[in-house]
């Protein structure tokens, strides 16, 4: 909302000499942001000139021009800069003739750009000065709509001002406008009105407001009747509450609008157009009242009728274009049938025209969520519906036509019907108690009852104070405060929000980060130490990505962003590998990324969800909310990892280490033991989308094992378009959570020496290298401390279909040396259970 600072110091009592910065900080302090400064770009002697004589002179590029004599100051006076009365200007511009009066901007101006102005040589003359145009003087091109390109000539503005008036004044250049940001629940503040409202809360300035500076009259006995019919109300809500018709007839079509009028629109960022559209402009911005304007002579019958159009009917609006109108738009009718869509934008068949003399003006009020539908539907925001998307003022509309007819009987030459049209169905806004203590328990601020009715006061409520606390009664422009946290709030924004103490509260005791949530922490920190990134990719996926890594039963949203997405994920690898994709597109091709997050596991056949919509104005109820819960899908946590391109990159002397299989597994070890679990894996089973023979089920727990994920190699397949192998790793965390010990424990460093051995054993090459480790871990007993795979021998010196697996040994006892024979004991014990259970035997 931009504010011009003479309109605003009309309706409230603005000290001499506000600067733009000193209003921008009186209404920041009440809550708004300060976006931007406008106009007053204009320094210098700007005055009122009158072209003596002139004279063309062709040039030699093929252009002419004039050298005019041009009187700056009454016969007898100097001019404004001190010098003589008549001045030789050149000028390029031929819309303009003797006797014209123009602008004239004197040695020492500067212009908007900035653009100094001095006098200089050129075209064998001295010019000593300018004859400016509307758009060098920074005014809209419609301001002189006959001199487009050229010179504004004053008279056709409406004015004929004496020689040497000082022009800024007289065209407004000496204003200036400040652009403020209003957020949506605060529409009222789309207004001069509001915005003098809320200058004087800040400030404690008088107001006078411009909705009671006009006398309405009070009857229902006008030209134009109205019959509204909301046979479909959305959501309940009627689409229109109040209609107001006036009319005033014989208005001069070709009267200007006059220079201060035009010069304020300009400011508030408004096209000027015509001086009755001008006008329904004006008001608008004046009193936060969208207004129209119909040509009667246009209009079919005299009745206007508000109503849901019919689907597909058609309309032509102002700006040329026909549209084919929905059922849930709200349409203003005459006997034809549609002329414009409420709230939004009139009709081409009724606009008011340059031949226009009797006008209908409407003001009326609109259902919010009908206009803000209509608008986003049609493709089609104005500045009447985006004030009627956050609510105007139903109380106004009356004083708003009365304002605009006016107007146009005082500037435009109009006769006013004495009778109106008046339909009021609105309902008046409801009471709000706020306790006693309300502030302060909300705010921590000590705020006194007498500056607590002062504040409500100030923003036009109505208090009665009680036992029971304060009865606040909003204004009629406020229906967004319906609860006490509303008016809490209000009374804050009034008194200061530096009345707040600021205090660091305490947190209660017993509360904290929860077990599952530590331990998730845990595993985002190891893996990130681990080298990789942690990354969030989207939960929609399309069926083809669900296929290639989870296939089963989907949850489909109903209406998602992209329609080639519409199912929630079943694995994090899909949006993993779009992040793998994404970063390699952008020369990142040695790439570890993670993910954290939900993954939506539905069980085949079963329904969720519920027929029940929770409210959305407060919090559901205990069971609501158990229910809602209950009618979810299974959503656990997971975390999953991809790696691509090389483990080490090539350097001197050293050639590059690509990723494999055993990177995701040392990755899944890294989150077991993040939560203290020791993983194991599995390869009876083929994870979908992983290689065969490179991938692994991912086992936790103790005796009973569980299936916390997978591990391995992605198939080439599934990633045709990530070059080289693409490890990964998948874990379900609630699982592997809830095999996880209460504590993490630690072994202490013993002091004692060890003793090392190795042992080579000769199994079927069916029987994975695990089960020999954990068969000869179990017989080795408590002195052994580790124990690694160091060869994985095939070839000659072993049977048919056999395997030499040698393994690095270490024994230690805690509490004393070991002896080589207690060593080899515990070795050999190893060894005889793993020939027990695998048939495993010595390599000779």
């Amino acid at each position: 909302m931009r504010v011009p600072l003479s309109w605003l110091a009309e309706w409230a009592d603005l000290p001499a000499g506000t600067s733009p910065d000193a209003l921008h900080a009186a209404l920041v302090r009440v809550g708004f942001e300060e976006e931007a400064v406008h106009g007053g770009e204009i320094s210098g002697p700007v005055v009122v000139g009158e072209v003596l004589e002139l004279t063309p002179e062709p040039q030699k590029n093929g252009k002419t021009i004039r050298w005019c004599s041009v009187r700056v100051a009454p016969e007898g006076l100097r001019a404004a800069d001190g010098g003589e009365a008549v001045r030789g200007i050149v000028c390029g511009a031929g819309n303009f003739v003797v006797g014209d009066k123009v602008v004239v901007t004197l040695p020492g101006t500067v212009l908007p750009g900035p653009f100094p102005i001095a006098a200089r040589k050129t075209y064998g003359h001295v010019s000593d000065g300018m004859i400016a145009s509307a758009r060098e003087l920074g005014l809209s091109d419609e301001t002189a709509p006959a001199s487009v390109g050229g010179i504004l000539r004053l008279t056709e503005i409406g004015l004929d001002p004496e020689v040497g008036t000082d022009a800024i004044a007289l065209l407004g250049l000496d204003d200036a406008a400040v652009e403020i940001n209003v957020t949506p629940d605060r529409g009222y503040a789309l207004s001069i009105r509001g915005v003098a409202r809320e200058y004087a809360a800040s400030t404690g300035a008088a107001f006078r407001d411009p909705a009671l500076a006009v006398s309405p009259p009070s009857t229902d006995d006008g030209a134009v009747r109205v019959h509204v019919d909301d046979a479909t109300p959305i959501r309940g809500r009627a689409g229109s509450t109040v209609f107001v018709t006036r009319v005033v007839r014989g208005i001069d079509p070709a009267a200007p609008t006059p220079g201060w009028l035009a010069g304020r629109l300009r400011l508030a960022g408004v096209r000027s157009i015509s001086l009755a559209v001008d006008i329904t402009n004006y008001v608008m911005l004046e009193l936060g009242q969208p207004l129209h304007g119909y040509d009667l002579a246009a209009l079919t019958g005299d009745t206007l009728g508000v109503r849901r159009a019919k689907p597909g009917e058609p309309l032509t609006t102002l700006d040329g274009r026909q549209r084919v109108l929905d059922a849930e738009d709200l349409v203003i009718t005459d006997g034809s049938g549609p002329i414009g869509l409420a709230g939004v934008m009139g009709g081409a068949t009724t606009e008011i025209s340059a031949t226009t003399t009797d006008v209908v003006i409407e003001a009326a009020n609109f259902d919010p969520v009908s206009i803000g539908r209509t608008a986003r539907r049609h493709k089609l925001p104005s500045e009447a519906s985006r004030r009627f998307e956050r609510g105007v003022d139903p109380a106004v509309a009356r004083a708003a036509a009365q304002r605009a007819v006016d107007l146009l009987v005082e500037l435009a030459g109009g006769v006013a019907d004495p009778g109106q049209t008046w339909f009021d169905a609105a309902e008046p806004p409801a009471s709000v108690l706020l306790a006693p203590e309300a502030v302060l328990h909300r705010t921590g601020a000590a705020i006194s009852e007498a500056e607590t009715v002062a504040a409500l006061e100030a923003i036009g409520a109505t208090v009665a104070v009680g036992d029971d606390g304060y009865l606040v009664l909003p204004p009629t422009w406020r229906r967004d405060l319906r609860e006490a946290v509303d008016v809490v709030e209000e009374v804050v924004r009034i008194v200061g929000y530096d009345r707040i103490p600021s205090v660091l509260p305490v947190a209660p005791p017993g509360r904290g980060l929860t077990r599952s949530q530590r331990l998730r922490r845990s595993i985002g920190t190891a893996l990130a130490v681990g080298g990789a990134f942690e990354v969030q990719s989207y939960p929609l996926v399309s069926a083809e990505q669900q296929a290639a890594f989870a296939p089963g039963a989907s949850m489909r949203v109903a209406n998602p962003l992209d329609a080639s997405a519409p199912l929630l994920r079943r694995s994090l690898l899909p949006g993993l590998l779009d992040a793998v994709r994404r970063n390699r597109a952008r020369g990142l091709t040695d790439l570890a990324l993670f993910e954290a997050g939900l993954v939506f596991l539905p069980v085949e056949g079963v329904a969720y969800g519920t027929a029940e919509l929770p409210p959305i104005g407060a919090r559901p109820a205990p069971a609501l909310l158990t229910r809602i819960q209950e009618d979810l899908p299974p959503q656990p946590s997971h975390v999953a990892v991809v790696l691509s391109g090389d483990r080490t990159p090539k350097g001197p002397g050293q050639a590059a280490v690509p990723v494999d299989w055993q990177d995701a597994v040392e990755a899944a070890m890294r989150i077991g033991a993040a939560v203290g679990v020791e993983v194991r894996f599995r390869q009876e089973v083929e994870p979908v989308g992983f290689h065969p023979t490179r991938s692994a089920e991912v086992m936790a727990g103790g005796d009973v094992e569980t299936v916390v994920g997978v591990v391995g190699e992605l198939l080439p397949g599934s990633v045709e378009d990530v070059p080289g192998r693409v490890a990964a790793v998948e874990i379900d965390v609630d699982a592997l959570i809830r095999v996880a010990p209460a504590e993490i424990g630690f072994t202490p460093i013993s002091t004692m020496p060890a003793a090392t051995q190795d042992v080579s054993l000769v199994v079927a090459e069916v029987i994975p290298a695990g089960e020999v480790l954990e068969a000869f871990v179990t017989g080795a007993g408590p002195l052994l401390e580790a124990i690694d795979l160091v060869d994985d021998y095939r070839g000659a010196g072993l049977p048919e279909g056999a395997k030499s697996l040698t393994f690095a040994l270490r024994f230690r006892a805690p509490d004393r040396t070991l002896t080589a024979a207690e060593a080899t004991a515990a070795k050999e014990a190893g060894v005889a259970v793993t020939t027990a259970r695998l048939g495993a035997h010595l390599r000779e």
